[in-house]
């Protein structure tokens, strides 16, 4: 007697699978294009619900320090390249917009991107032999270059002032109306910061950024693949410097003044710190390293001899409790949350 067949089994619907690390990616920061006009939009009330003029000028050099920051997380934290020259770009900014007004009389605006394309012509020339080392090497080449930099600010008197400081820089003006206090100079130090964060936002999400992310993960493989790591290294680090040549514009005209001690070897090894504790990677995490860089050195004005004694011990507790920085201390208790649940 034959046998009936047996039926087929039917093919069984292919599992959901789950977003891969570029879709989460993709969700993440389409929020973040969402949440940065809001928060950008809520910081427009400071000049208005600030109780002195003393907090809007806080609020000046928060923004400042954000676009410095924020740059530097854009090399250190994505790039993994660690630069511990940025003070120095920063003042070559500085310096140069300001020698233009003060010197030259040259209108500010034009200064402004004027010191963005001489820093970054500047990290050009550098990069081109400094981004051929690697980790500990580049760290030290870039610290070099910094402290070139501050022998020229020093020694360099009639064009920089030298330990004295840069005089005579002009503020930012349409025609008559110049924006010599710090309730006119917020608008647009707001706007500059604003403008920024959403070019590093679209960067990110383009083929430049998703390059550098492979360079800064695995730069053989990067270059197996066909991306070329040294001339994705070099794009990135030409943009960081060029961002901290506009935040050292816009710090020298918004202060008229401008001095060595301000982009010192010291200062860039605290940007560096400032990245780690704000979250190095992470887009919002410069908001928290400027939030810390401006506001902690206020708060401990009172305590002069101990000021870097807690100011250190605070970085130490914050890097404990949550080794990828503030903006990423959520994320850090979830996971722990998740390990202590059955």
């Amino acid at each position: 007697m034959a046998r009936a067949k047996s039926a087929a089994p039917a093919p069984a619907e292919a599992a959901p699978r789950p977003l891969a690390g570029g879709a989460r990616g993709t969700v993440s920061r389409l929020s973040d294009h969402r949440l940065l006009p809001i928060v950008w939009l809520a910081l427009l009330a400071v000049p208005f619900v600030a109780p002195n003029a003393y907090l809007v000028s806080l609020a000046n050099m928060l923004l400042i320090n954000l676009i410095l920051i924020a740059s530097l997380n854009l090399l250190m934290g994505y790039g993994g390249q660690i630069s511990l020259g940025h003070a120095g770009f920063f003042g070559l900014g500085a310096y140069a917009s300001g020698v233009l007004s003060a010197k030259l009389g040259v209108d500010a605006w034009i200064g402004l991107p004027a010191a963005a394309l001489f820093t970054g012509l500047a990290a050009l020339i550098i990069g081109i032999p400094a981004l051929r080392l690697r980790g500990l090497y580049l760290a030290m080449a870039t610290l070099g270059w910094n402290a070139i930099l501050v022998v020229m600010f020093n020694r360099l008197i009639d064009v920089t002032g030298g330990p004295n400081g840069l005089l005579g820089v002009r503020p930012f003006a349409f025609g008559r109306f110049a924006l010599n206090s710090d309730v006119r100079q917020f608008p647009l130090i707001w706007l500059v910061s604003l403008l920024v964060m959403f070019a590093i936002l679209n960067l990110l999400r383009s083929r430049i950024g998703r390059a550098l992310r492979a360079v800064a993960t695995n730069e053989l493989g990067a270059d197996a693949v066909g991306i070329d790591s040294f001339h994705t290294k070099l794009l990135v680090f030409v943009l960081s410097a060029g961002m901290a040549g506009i935040a050292g514009s816009l710090y020298v005209h918004v202060n008229q003044f401008a001095s060595p001690e301000t982009f010192s070897v010291s200062n860039s090894i605290l940007l560096v710190v400032m990245v780690a504790i704000g979250g190095s990677g992470l887009f919002w995490g410069p908001v928290f390293g400027a939030l810390v860089y401006t506001a902690v050195p206020q708060l401990l004005l009172d305590y002069e001899d101990a000021e870097l004694m807690l100011f250190g011990l605070a970085m130490l507790v914050v890097l404990i409790a949550s080794p990828t920085g503030i903006a990423g201390l959520p994320a850090t208790l979830r996971r722990r949350l998740a390990r202590r649940r059955p």
